[in-house]
C-alpha cells in the first residue's frame, strides 16, 4: 500500500481544524434595522463629494480670468 505524503496529511489536518469548529457555530444574530442616521450620513457625504467636484470644475475657469481678484 502506498504511503500518504506528510504534506497531504498536514493539509488535511489543517482543513479539519478550520472546518470542524465552524460546524458547532450558531447562526449570527440578525442585525438591527437602520434608524436613518446612516442614510442621512451617506447623503451628506454624497453632497460633499458633489460640492468638491463642482469646486474643482469651476476653479480652473476662475484661475485664467483676465482680471485679478486680489
Amino acid at each position: 500500500m502506498a504511503a500518504i505524503p506528510r504534506t497531504l496529511v498536514a493539509i488535511m489536518v489543517l482543513a479539519f481544524a478550520i472546518v470542524l469548529p465552524a460546524v458547532q457555530a450558531q447562526a449570527p444574530a440578525p442585525s438591527p434595522t437602520s434608524d436613518g442616521t446612516s442614510i442621512d450620513q451617506g447623503i451628506a457625504y454624497l453632497l460633499m463629494l458633489v460640492a468638491l467636484v463642482l469646486t474643482y470644475l469651476i476653479h480652473p475657469s476662475d484661475a485664467f480670468s483676465p482680471h485679478e481678484l486680489f
